[in-house]
């Protein structure tokens, strides 16, 4: 499928500006001139960007592309695969265990043939967590059925965005496309690029609408079924076409890249061969590892070694022939990887080269493999040098000594290994014997009694000093107090979020007692579990550990939007545990996105505020609601700005976790930092927000509702207008009237609705 001649001479070189751009800004740039339909998304590090620059463009009127903020990844994922079932132009993107966390949908997508482009800026895999850049996600990837494009600069990902999405609806592909690129190395580093001036040569190049043809859901009249399920002969002939399909896309690339060359003067081979011609050593590497290397070839040739190096900007469909090509000749290849596969000596790329090699019966090329990179180290042209290095070693002894290893490991020095600072803390360190917490048999509620909060400050805190949380932060100073509240021994699980972050910083940490970290969805789930074995193991007699222990998960930054389907499960199997949320209204730890306790017409960096959006576009989520339909034990919310009234509370929780079942606890946390409010007004917001009925303070005993402080009852609620007039995310509300009016409604009908469960035990 050849570019005919009469083709490339209707193409021409089309007007292009100059910007200085990362490669985030660039696939912002793209999706903005293509102007997709939808982007279903949810926020990972370091992908978050595009949805963000976006968003901003979208309240500027600079496109007509339908954001829609998921419960999680997944969520994004099936959002952009129903788009995509609609005949919608559909775009996502993603990162590290986000992209693991879709992936379950991603075969669905490809088996059955709909298009869409994903960015996938890749990131290094968990666990241990670390959000910088290498490929490990990347090569999960590859099985997934979906064509995947490689970008090494800002440029080629503002050009291979608009390529994909040709390719993948081409009529003899139909297939969606990943395009992938570097996690900070490439999607935050700015770099000179052209792009074309005028949106509508874009869309003239991919074509103004999805091609006729195409099977949607939303015509009446012409019914489909998509999706039913096939028996083997059916699911073998299906992942045939597929791969006929897959094969076909190698071809229509070269076709579509061609065409984007004379468009745009940016050409795209299968294959970035760079003084290929006649090299007798060589290095393979994808993606921006491989513009380091670039300056050690020219420094190699002007020493008289014949160098070269090999960079894919296609790896699915595998370009096996060029591959076969450009090595005749090659006497050492060494592939580098920025993942490991954990199998066969060699990382994916390795592998695929192998089988590409083995296929030549005359190529007698020898071929190294080291991983490298891992985690975002960084590859400097030092180590690109290292590299060929190791191909001319082996090319003059005719074979790799060691043809498979990991580059840029240290190995451990006993003495130096890590020793406690800290003396552990546990046992009667925290048994105050202060707070005393009863049952009452009348009502079947639990009385506690409380000493004065001064009392409580000999308590050794539970986190040491040195953390790194933002000054004002009320995140971990409400989780301090709330454990002046919790007697004896806790282990801790905070899920990926900003008091994870600055608690637990490799090789630091700031917890005296047991802590855990699992990703967002996975908290209560890590939990059950590490409940249900404790008690499982005493039972059998295999731990001697005292009863008194008190297992939490802690979560915030919207950990309960991806992670609340688990978060229910746990509550309806009623484990003896507590979930305590610190609600800082958004995904702080990436950057201000909205979560989903963000309320509405509050801004945030993908709720954007212009002239065609005025902020998030609806009411927050009622959590402690959701979690009191599940009928656990104990519900309740707490401020630090109320501090008895939350020391009690979490002394009610302790009891009920330990004797009954699941308690859900939320605070309400400051953020100056997202909120753009004042770092020493913290205190002073939170009691706004209680006072002004926004965040009222009450418990759900054993389904009975009891509002444990009631402002109006004190005379000192204040207008919800006091609260927002104390932070810069929400001024622009003050300004319209109709948005206003429509916050104070729901404020008020929440909180009217509280005091009639209140007021009536039934309800």
């Amino acid at each position: 499928m050849s570019i005919t001649e009469d083709k490339i001479s209707a193409l021409a070189l089309a007007e292009q500006l100059v910007a200085f751009e990362s490669g985030n800004e660039a696939a912002a740039m793209a999706a903005t001139q293509i102007n997709y339909h939808v982007m279903g998304y949810f926020p990972i590090t370091p992908s978050t960007e595009i949805a963000q620059i976006l968003d901003q463009k979208k309240a500027q009127g600079l496109h007509d592309i339908k954001l829609i903020a998921a419960d999680g990844e997944h969520g994004s994922a099936g959002i952009c695969y129903g788009a995509a079932l609609s005949g919608a132009r559909v775009i996502n993107a993603t990162s590290a265990n986000g992209f693991l966390y879709m992936i379950e949908q991603l075969p669905v997508q490809s088996g059955t043939r709909f298009p869409m482009v994903l960015n996938l800026v890749t990131r290094a895999i968990s666990g241990p967590l670390d959000i910088r850049g290498d490929h490990s996600d990347l090569y999960y990837a590859l099985n997934t059925g979906w064509l995947i494009l490689t970008a090494s600069t800002p440029q080629a990902v503002y050009d291979m965005n608009i390529i994909a999405l040709k390719l993948s609806e081409h009529a003899d592909v139909r297939l969606p496309v990943i395009v992938a690129y570097d996690g900070f190395f490439t999607s935050h580093q700015k770099r000179k690029l052209s792009y074309f001036s005028d949106g509508r040569t874009v869309r003239a190049f991919v074509g103004e609408l999805p091609p006729a043809g195409f099977d949607d859901v939303v015509d009446p009249a012409h019914p489909v079924t998509i999706g039913a399920h096939m028996n083997g002969d059916d699911l073998l002939n299906n992942h045939y076409q597929l791969s006929c399909a897959m094969d076909r896309a190698a071809e229509v690339y070269q076709q579509i890249a061609g065409e984007y060359g004379h468009l745009a003067g940016r050409n795209y081979e299968a294959l970035e061969l760079y003084c290929m011609d006649d090299a007798d050593v060589a290095v393979f590497l994808l993606n921006s590892a491989a513009e380091s290397a670039k300056d050690i070839v020219d420094k190699l040739r002007a020493e008289g070694v014949k160098a070269g190096l090999i960079r894919p900007n296609i790896i699915r469909p595998f370009p096996a022939e060029e591959l076969r090509s450009a090595l005749r000749g090659v006497k050492a290849l060494l592939v580098g990887e920025r993942a490991d596969s954990y199998g066969g000596q060699g990382g994916n790329m390795t592998h695929e080269v192998r089988s590409a090699l083995k296929l030549d019966p005359n190529n007698e090329t020898i071929v190294l493999s080291r991983v490298f990179g891992l985690g975002g180290k960084d590859f400097y042209p030092d180590d690109a040098e290292a590299f060929f290095r190791l191909a001319i070693e082996a090319m003059e002894q005719g074979k790799a000594e060691v043809p498979f290893d990991y580059y840029g490991h240290t190995p451990g020095d006993p003495d130096k290994q890590l020793q406690p600072v800290l003396t552990p803390s546990y046992g009667d360190a925290y048994n105050s014997g202060l707070i005393q917490v009863n049952p009452d048999e009348a009502t079947g509620k639990l009385r506690v009694k409380m000493p004065p909060l001064r009392s409580l400050t000999s308590k050794p805190k539970r986190l040491a000093p040195g953390h790194g949380a933002c000054p004002g932060c009320s995140a971990i100073s409400s989780l301090e107090l709330f454990y002046k509240g919790i007697e004896g021994d806790v282990v801790t699980l905070i899920q990926t979020g900003c008091s994870y972050v600055v608690t637990a910083g490799y090789p630091y940490t700031s917890h005296k007692q047991t802590f855990i970290h699992n990703l967002f969805q996975n908290g209560a789930a890590t939990v059950s579990g590490v409940v249900e074995a404790f008690w499982e193991r005493k039972r059998r007699g295999e731990i001697d550990v005292s009863d008194n222990v008190t297992f939490i998960m802690v979560t915030g930054d919207g950990g309960m939007d991806i992670g609340m389907g688990p978060a229910i499960g746990a509550a309806l199997r009623n484990h003896k545990m507590i979930i305590l949320e610190y609600d800082n209204e958004g995904y702080m730890n990436t950057g201000s996105q909205l979560s989903y306790s963000t309320p509405l017409g509050h801004q945030t960096s993908t709720s954007g505020v212009g002239k065609k959006q005025k902020g998030k576009a609806f009411h927050h989520k009622d959590t402690p609601q959701i979690m009191a339909a599940t009928h656990i034990p104990y519900v309740f919310t707490g401020a630090e700005s109320n501090p008895q009234d939350l020391v009690m509370k979490a002394a009610k929780a302790q009891w009920y976790a330990q004797n009954e079942g699941l308690v859900y606890g939320k605070v309400l946390s400051t953020c100056p930092l997202n909120w753009r409010s004042e770092d020493e007004l913290g205190t002073q917001i939170l009691k706004t927000a209680v006072d002004s009925c926004f965040f009222p303070l009450y418990e759900i005993e054993h389904g009975i509702t009891n509002i444990t402080y009631n402002p109006e009852a004190k005379n000192a609620r204040v207008p919800v207008v006091e609260w927002l007039k104390m932070m810069g995310k929400t001024k622009h509300m003050l300004n319209d009237s109709e948005l206003l009016s429509a916050f104070e409604e729901e404020i008020e009908r929440r909180w009217e609705q509280l005091k009639l469960k209140h007021e009536s035990p039934l309800l």
